[in-house]
């Protein structure tokens, strides 16, 4: 995978810089073998215990877990066996997630975008799309339809890291990956539809997609009319049969955006609930 390794050492000391002017530092590892501390599916458990309804759990694609590696290499650990471990810690993961009883696991791949930025060739997109399908290999066809794929451009204290980058860039890769489910920031786009488009020549029958219609970096809270509109909009392109509702990215998901509180977080939230069943409604699906 010679593009991660370029793009690695592209970004210096391994930052990533949003819009906004902040940054995100990479960790770096410094030893092998790669595990990890512990498994998404801990917190499966745990929610399921207070939980009313199924629940989804995130985890981070594998695709971001390789930018770890550093350009100048790990003594003693070479990069393809730090993939293969990659690989299998991955697998357990997700495998953890859905043996707690997840209705389903979403990868977050918001390096999709990032790497269109940063590689314009696509060849470390292409690199993020293989590693990712390696993984998703292990599982069955049926356990890949409750898989998921999230993508956005990386929502982090209300700003950006590749929102510049045109969707229809990254979108034909995206369905490339094989997921049942695909989970598309749509709501905090300028252009909506021009996304909508990108994702209908790129989807295919068995495909499920999940627009964003709350704009997580807007506190300002939508209503559930609009939430309704997006829905429709969204309708006009994907089948109904094959469209679903999410938010445009996680609330505050480094633990350290305070813009967006919980009431606002909770408040969007129900919108989104309300918005998406009047819309359900007016197309016949309740």
């Amino acid at each position: 995978m010679h593009g991660i390794e370029e793009v690695v050492g592209s970004i210096p000391s391994g930052v990533i810089p949003f819009a906004d002017g902040h940054t995100r530092q990479l960790p770096k590892l410094m030893a092998g073998p790669f595990r990890y501390g512990c498994y998404a599916g801990a917190y499966v458990k745990a929610a399921r215990a207070i939980a009313t309804r199924p629940v989804k759990q995130a985890v981070i694609a594998p695709s971001a877990m390789s930018l770890l590696y550093p350009a100048e290499g790990v003594a003693g650990y070479p990069r393809e066996r730090f993939i293969d471990d990659l690989v299998s810690e991955a697998e357990k993961d997700i495998r953890s997630c859905l043996d707690n009883g997840a209705y389903c696991v979403q990868l977050d791949f918001t390096e999709g975008r990032l790497a269109v930025k940063l590689d314009p060739s696509k060849s470390l997109l292409r690199d993020f799309v293989a590693l990712n399908n390696r993984v998703l290999k292990r599982f069955t066809s049926e356990e890949r339809r409750r898989i998921g794929i999230h993508t956005c451009p990386g929502g982090d204290h209300d700003s950006t890291h590749s929102a510049d980058v045109d969707y229809a860039e990254l979108l034909p890769s995206l369905f490339e990956i094989d997921a049942g489910n695909f989970y598309v920031e749509l709501a905090g786009e300028k252009d909506p539809k021009h996304a909508l488009e990108a994702i209908k020549r790129s989807m295919t029958p068995s495909h499920r997609v999940f627009v964003g219609v709350i704009d997580v970096l807007d506190p300002a809270v939508e209503t559930p009319e609009l939430v309704q509109e997006r829905v429709r909009t969204a309708a006009e392109f994907i089948s109904v049969d094959q469209l679903g509702t999410t938010d445009d990215c996680g609330f505050s998901p480094f633990e350290d955006d305070e813009s967006t509180g919980r009431d606002t977080a909770f408040a969007k939230i129900r919108a989104r609930v309300e918005g998406t069943a009047r819309a359900a409604r007016a197309l016949g699906r309740l």
